[in-house]
C-alpha cells in the first residue's frame, strides 16, 4: 500500500488531490490523505466580500467532504506540527501519519517585517476567522462613532487604514468603500466622517500591474474618496495609531495588515530539513520536487521555483496552484508506475483586481500576448477565471451558487452587471400569471381534444401540404385552423382566405424551409396527404396542452412546465401558424420559469423532497450536480 499525503487544504492541495483521486480511482494499492485543520476550503481571493458585507459568510467555505464526496481521499481533520523526512512520519497532538510520498501546500500567512506593534495592533487579513473579525470589527466601530460625544475618538473611529497596496489591500479598500455609504445611512453618519487610507512603502499601488492600470486604478480608488500613501516608510503602529512615515500619525481603531506574506508555521519550522528562499518557501526542482527529498512535493504559495529564462521564482497565486496540480499528480503516478515525470513549464494567463463590485483592472491574455481591461471587461474577466476555478474543485453546485450571490443574490445593487439582475421580487406576484398561462393552454388544449374526439381523422395543427392537389380542400383545412385553433396553435396558412383572418409572426426564409423539409419527411404523403403519423403528432400536441397547461394551474414543475409551453410555441411558430397572440403566451412563459410555483403550488412541497433524494444519489453528489 503507497501512502500519499496532502497537507492543507488550499488551491493547492486541494486540487492536487482531485487529480491525484482521479489518476489511482480504480487502483486499491494507494490511499490519499489530505490534512488540514479546517473541515473547509477556504476561497481566500474572495474575503474582501465577506469583511465588506457584500458575499454571505458561508460562500467563500467550501466542504471538504463536499468536495471529496464520491473519491478515493480521506480527509482529516488535524493540524500537523512536525515532519520527519528520515521516517517519513508526520505528528500532530493527537496523531502520527505514515507517508510514502508527501505534497506540502500548508499556505502562508502575514508576514510583519520586523515593524513594532504591527502583528499585535493589526487585524491580519489572510483567512475566513480574519474576514469575518473585519466585517465585526467595521461594524463596530460605525456603531460606537454613532454614539460617540468627543469628536477626536469619534473621528479615531471613523478611520481605517490598510497596510498594503497590493491585489488583497486595493480590493478590501475598494470593497470597504463602497460599503461606507450603506454603514452611514444605517448609523445616520457623515460619509464626509468616514476616513479610508491605503497605504504601502512601494511607490506605487499595485506595483505588478502596467503603470496604465495603476493610473486607472487609483484614479477609480480617489472616485471613491480614498486615500493613498505611498513610499510610506512604516516605523510603528500603536494601540490605536499607525506610522506612515516620521510626520504622518494616523490615530486609528482599525489598522488592516495585508502588506506581505510568508511561509506558513509548519514550513517555518522546518529549517533545515528542506532547503528555503524568499520568505520561507520550500525550493524545488523542475518536477515540483523537494531538493532535498525526492519524494516530497510543494504546491502553492510554498513553491519557490525559477522557471528557465525568468529571473524571479513563480508568484503566490492561485493560477500556480492550478497549473502546478496536475503536475504533481503526474509525478508522482510516474513515479509510483515507473514512467517518466514532467517539468513545470508554468504559462500564467495575467491578473486581475476589482475595486469594490463593479469595476476592476486586469492584464490577462496568453503568454506573451497580453490585454489590458480596465471596468466591465475587467469584472467579466475575473468572475470568468473564479468561475474556472470552482468548476474544477465543485462543478456545478458551487458555480451556480456563485452566480447567485455574485450577480442575481446581490443587496444594494452591488453586481457588476449594474444591478439589473440582482432585483428580486416575491413569486406571489406571478401566481395569477402562472395560472392564466396554465388556463388558456388547458383551454386550448380541451378545445382541440374534442374536434378530434367528433372525427379522429381530422388534422388541423399541421398545416396542409404546399402541393395538394386540391386546393379548395387545403383552403377549407386552413380556414378551420384559424376558426379552431386560438393564440397557442394559431393558423396563418398559405392560402389568401387564411391570411386576411389571421395575421401570421414572420418566419425566417432558412426556418421555415428546414421545418417543411421535417414535415415532408414524416408527415405529407407524396400526395399531399397526411401520414399516420401527423395524427400521432397531433394527439401528443393535444395532450402536450392539458398535460401542462395542468401543471402550470396547480404550480408543478412549473420551470419544466413553462420552458415546454416556449417549445410548443416556436414549434407552432416556425411552421408559420402563430398568430401575434402567441408572443404574450412565450413573454409569460418566461416570466413564470424561475420559482412561480414556489407560492400556491405544488412546487413548494415536492420539490424540497425530490432534492433531498436527488442529493443522495451517489453519481449526483460525485459531480456536484446540484443546489444547496
Amino acid at each position: 500500500m503507497k501512502k500519499i499525503v496532502i497537507l492543507g487544504g488550499g488551491y493547492g492541495g486541494v486540487l492536487t488531490a482531485k487529480k491525484l483521486a482521479k489518476k489511482f480511482k480504480n487502483n486499491k494499492e494507494i490511499e490519499i490523505k489530505l490534512i488540514d485543520r479546517n473541515p473547509y476550503h477556504t476561497l481566500l481571493t474572495e474575503l474582501h466580500e465577506v469583511a465588506a458585507n457584500r458575499a454571505p459568510e458561508d460562500s467563500i467555505k467550501i466542504d471538504l467532504k463536499k468536495i471529496f464526496a464520491g473519491l478515493k481521499v480521506d480527509v482529516v481533520l488535524d493540524e500537523v506540527t512536525n515532519i520527519d523526512f528520515k521516517t517519513k512520519k508526520l505528528t500532530s497532538e493527537k496523531a502520527t501519519y505514515a507517508y510514502d510520498y508527501l505534497v506540502i501546500g500548508t499556505g502562508s500567512k502575514p508576514t510583519f517585517f520586523g515593524i513594532p506593534g504591527a502583528e499585535e495592533n493589526t487585524l491580519s487579513f489572510w483567512s475566513y476567522d480574519d474576514a469575518v473579525a473585519l466585517k465585526r470589527q467595521i461594524r463596530d466601530m460605525y456603531t460606537l462613532a454613532a454614539k460617540e460625544k468627543n469628536a477626536a475618538v469619534r473621528r479615531s473611529m471613523l478611520t481605517f487604514v490598510v497596510v498594503g497596496a497590493g491585489f488583497t489591500g486595493v480590493e478590501l479598500i475598494g470593497e470597504m468603500a463602497e460599503n461606507r455609504d450603506e454603514l452611514c445611512k444605517e448609523f445616520f453618519i457623515d460619509p464626509s466622517e468616514v476616513r479610508l487610507v491605503v497605504a504601502d512603502m512601494a511607490p506605487k499601488v499595485l506595483p505588478i500591474l502596467p503603470d496604465k492600470l495603476i493610473q486607472k486604478a487609483e484614479a477609480r480608488l480617489r472616485k471613491l474618496n480614498v486615500e493613498i500613501v505611498t513610499s510610506a516608510k512604516i516605523t510603528e503602529v500603536g494601540k490605536g495609531s499607525v506610522a506612515l512615515g516620521e510626520k504622518n500619525i494616523v490615530d486609528a481603531h482599525t489598522v488592516v495588515w495585508t502588506a506581505g506574506v510568508e511561509g506558513s508555521e509548519l514550513v517555518g519550522t522546518l529549517g533545515d530539513n528542506v532547503q528555503q528562499q524568499g520568505r520561507k518557501r520550500i525550493v524545488t526542482n523542475e518536477n515540483l520536487e523537494s531538493v532535498d527529498h525526492k519524494n516530497v512535493y510543494v504546491v502553492g504559495d510554498n513553491i519557490f521555483f525559477i522557471p528557465e529564462g525568468e529571473t524571479r521564482p513563480v508568484p503566490q497565486m492561485v493560477e500556480n496552484a492550478e497549473q502546478a496540480a496536475p503536475v504533481i499528480a503526474n509525478n508522482i503516478a510516474a513515479d509510483i508506475n515507473g514512467t517518466a515525470k514532467k517539468a513545470y513549464k508554468p504559462g500564467f494567463h495575467g491578473t486581475m483586481v476589482s475595486i469594490g463590485s463593479r469595476y476592476g483592472v486586469a492584464n490577462v491574455g496568453l503568454p506573451g500576448k497580453f490585454f489590458m481591461l480596465t471596468g466591465f471587461m475587467a469584472m467579466l474577466s475575473k468572475h470568468f477565471i473564479n468561475m474556472f476555478y470552482l468548476s474544477q474543485v465543485v462543478g456545478f453546485n458551487k458555480v451556480w451558487t456563485y452566480m447567485m450571490h455574485e450577480f442575481f443574490h446581490v443587496e444594494n445593487r452591488k453586481s457588476f452587471l449594474g444591478g439589473y439582475f440582482s432585483k428580486r421580487s416575491p413569486n406571489f406576484w406571478i401566481v395569477p400569471l402562472r395560472m392564466l398561462l396554465g388556463g388558456m393552454w388547458l383551454y386550448e388544449g380541451i378545445d382541440k381534444l374534442k374536434k378530434i374526439w367528433e372525427d379522429p381523422d381530422k388534422i388541423f395543427l399541421i398545416p396542409a401540404a404546399p402541393y395538394a392537389t386540391d386546393a379548395a380542400s387545403a383552403a377549407s383545412v386552413a380556414v378551420d385552423a384559424v376558426k379552431t385553433t386560438v393564440d397557442a396553435s394559431s393558423a396563418a396558412s398559405a392560402v389568401s382566405t387564411a391570411k386576411e383572418a389571421v395575421v401570421a409572426l414572420p418566419v425566417p426564409g432558412f426556418v421555415y424551409n428546414i421545418t417543411n423539409w421535417f414535415m415532408d419527411l414524416m408527415f405529407y404523403n407524396n400526395d399531399g396527404s397526411y401520414t399516420f403519423l401527423a395524427k400521432w403528432f397531433q394527439i401528443g400536441m393535444v395532450c402536450a396542452e392539458i398535460v401542462f397547461g395542468v401543471m402550470l394551474i396547480v404550480g408543478l414543475f412549473t420551470a419544466i412546465s413553462s420552458i415546454a409551453t416556449i417549445g410548443m410555441a416556436v414549434m407552432i411558430w416556425s411552421t408559420k401558424m402563430a398568430s401575434t397572440e402567441m408572443l404574450w403566451y412565450t413573454a409569460a412563459a418566461i416570466a413564470t420559469i424561475g420559482g412561480s410555483g414556489s407560492v400556491f403550488g405544488l412546487d413548494y412541497y415536492v420539490l424540497p423532497w425530490l432534492k433531498k433524494q436527488w442529493k443522495k444519489i451517489p453519481l449526483v453528489r460525485r459531480w456536484y450536480l446540484y443546489t444547496d
